[in-house]
């Protein structure tokens, strides 16, 4: 089932740092993990990322894999950098209070699917 950013938003009650005006993207898959060698191997293309990991690698690694949204878990902050260099490649971030456990759920129960290894 295919869904937007803003349904993911809502499913987590999110908030969202960066990208506002691309809430109406599409999203087909989710990958969640701080391993961004995990997220090399398994993500796929319209995918959210659910991470703890706050740093610019992570920008770097949805860059490459045509990640649209880059949630952060656990109420973790990005700095304004790392902000900004999601801005300037047109990614949406999210922020969650949710663990990756939780967070992952939830999004499963909404309809969304993480494929098959």
């Amino acid at each position: 089932m295919a869904m937007t950013v803003e349904d993911v938003r809502a499913a987590l009650g999110a908030r969202v740092l960066v990208g506002r005006e691309h809430l109406d993207r599409e999203v087909r898959s989710a990958c969640g993990s701080d391993m961004m060698s995990d997220v090399l191997a398994f993500s796929k293309d319209h995918s959210v990322l659910l991470t703890g990991l706050v740093n610019p690698q992570v920008v770097r690694t949805a860059e490459m894999l045509d990640i649209v949204c880059i949630i952060f878990i656990r109420g973790k902050k990005a700095d304004e950098k790392l902000l900004e260099m999601a801005r300037e490649r047109d990614l949406v971030v999210l922020e969650t209070g949710h663990r990756m456990f939780t967070a992952c759920g939830l999004l499963y129960q909404a309809g969304l699917r993480g494929g098959a290894v």
